[in-house]
């Protein structure tokens, strides 16, 4: 077991023995990673922002629920992509046309081309857009494995199915991809 996973372990203990102060250290330790699998998932920072609280807010008032028999990070992503999809349910159910498209934070590299920087960005911003098309069950394994760099094997416990699924699931994630980007050529 890693350090982290103690610590993770331990606060939790104490949440449950009614430490509520220990939900901020649980916090300040997984936010900065949970909000930006979710911001990946859902593509704007706003929901991302209030998935995340809401995560921790389910973290605690299901603090009895999480055994300790696994890692508190794998209960914790499992909380979020469940949000992320319940959100993702709730869009296609309501429709709304964006009144302007979200800045993505990027800056161009000055030792590049103009045109260079704007393949990039092209390229990257058809990327994001071809994984937010993904179904739930391939855009999660596709963000918590490339994006976050989870193990199958964790992904697995996260989405309660086998590592062997995880697999499938990228490669089929991966194949779709591949298929939708192939206008741009990649290797």
């Amino acid at each position: 077991m890693e350090p982290g996973e103690l610590s993770d372990l331990d606060a939790m203990r104490r949440l449950q023995t009614g430490d509520d102060l220990a939900l901020n250290e649980l916090m300040e330790r997984w936010q900065k990673p949970l909000l930006g699998f979710v911001y990946r998932y859902v593509g704007n920072q706003e929901d991302a922002i209030d998935i995340a609280q809401e995560t921790f807010v389910r973290v605690y008032e299901y603090r009895d629920r999480f055994a300790g028999t696994g890692k508190f990070s794998t209960w914790l992503f499992a909380i979020a992509a469940n949000l992320c999809r319940n959100l993702a349910r709730w869009h296609a159910r309501h429709p709304n046309v964006p009144l302007e498209d979200e800045a993505h934070g990027e800056h161009a590299d000055p030792a590049r081309q103009p045109w260079e920087n704007a393949a990039s960005h092209d390229l990257a911003e058809a990327v994001r857009e071809e994984v937010q098309a993904l179904p739930h069950d391939l855009k999660t394994v596709v963000l918590l494995s490339v994006y976050d760099e989870h193990s199958h094997a964790e992904i697995a416990d996260m989405l309660h199915c086998t590592p062997k699924a995880v697999e499938t699931r990228l490669y089929r994630a991966k194949q779709l991809l591949h298929k939708a980007l192939s206008k741009w050529k990649l290797k």
